[in-house]
């Protein structure tokens, strides 16, 4: 479904939000069992008690429902209005003054929330996006990961007992580059940039073009969390979407900034890089080599 087509969107929420320390806002498409384990993880593993906000795209296997049984906030589409529109709707609904966006094939480990919070203390302002460290089955490259540790695909076949054994163990630095989920940003940043774009449908590139618009309004720092840690089952969603479309969010970010997001998470975010307390501008031959490369593309 294109955003721009007209959208019947509905929402409910639920009583008791006053002692919440997040909101955490969870897109999904049709796959229960999965959200069912990463909400079991959040309720079982979080050191403070957390608003969840659904925004269920179809619903088609009962998610709706199962939402509502368990007085879980959600917004709800009767089609798949992407991640974009899905974030910022459930965003709408946030009682806290921190935004926490997580993908439903995501598995929180223990106390994952209070290393979180124990980062947001330690900012200064407002200005920071912070992101907690996945664990995944397979190197997929993106440097920020804790990969390969496969502790299983599926819920079906995932081996829990053994995550929690080793987790906290597998070695990790805190890093610099936040840009993909789990991360955490102040609602009044969220509200500032307008949330995620909606011209990156179904969503491939909205997680760096959020982060390029977080720059332009001054934020510099852009921390990842090694002791907040999830397991990501990998693309549970992303995977049902044709990839063709990956090439047609590449090409937007380019023309809509510049620059590829490789020389944005490379250069300006030092994506994988020891964690720094402040970025600065890039400024270096290289960078302005690949900036002129990109211009030609």
């Amino acid at each position: 479904m294109h955003p721009d087509s007209t959208i019947d969107i509905s929402t409910k929420t639920f009583p008791g939000k006053e002692q919440y320390r997040f909101s955490i806002i969870i897109p999904t498409w049709n796959n229960l069992p999965m959200l069912k384990l990463c909400i079991s993880s959040i309720l079982k593993n979080s050191r403070f008690r957390h608003q969840i906000i659904l925004h269920i795209n179809e619903g088609k296997d009962g998610t709706q429902e199962w939402a509502e049984a368990n007085s879980i906030d959600y917004s709800y589409s009767p089609s798949n209005v992407g991640v974009c529109l899905a974030v910022n709707t459930a965003a709408s609904l946030a009682a806290t003054d921190y935004i926490v966006y997580l993908n439903d094939d995501m598995y929180a480990c223990p106390d994952w929330d209070y290393y979180l919070w124990e980062a947001v203390e330690r900012q200064p302002d407002n200005l920071f996006f912070l992101s907690s460290t996945s664990i995944e089955p397979r190197d997929v490259h993106k440097k920020v990961a804790i990969a390969p540790y496969d502790f299983g695909r599926t819920p079906d076949s995932f081996r829990e007992e053994e995550l929690l054994l080793r987790y906290a163990d597998l070695p990790m630095e805190d890093w610099s580059g936040a840009s993909w989920p789990p991360n955490v940003v102040h609602r009044s940043l969220w509200e500032q940039v307008g949330g995620y774009s909606l011209e990156f449908f179904p969503g491939f590139y909205s997680d760096p073009d959020f982060s390029m618009k977080l720059w332009k309004v001054g934020v510099r720092r852009f921390q990842g969390v090694t002791k907040s840690r999830v397991y990501h089952f990998l693309e549970m969603s992303t995977a049902k979407v044709n990839h063709k479309v990956v090439k047609k969010g590449w090409r937007i970010f380019l023309k809509k900034w510049g620059i590829t997001s490789r020389v944005f998470y490379k250069y300006y975010l030092k994506m994988g890089k020891k964690s720094q307390q402040e970025l600065a501008q890039p400024n270096s031959i290289a960078y302005h080599l690949n900036r002129l490369i990109c211009i030609f593309k």
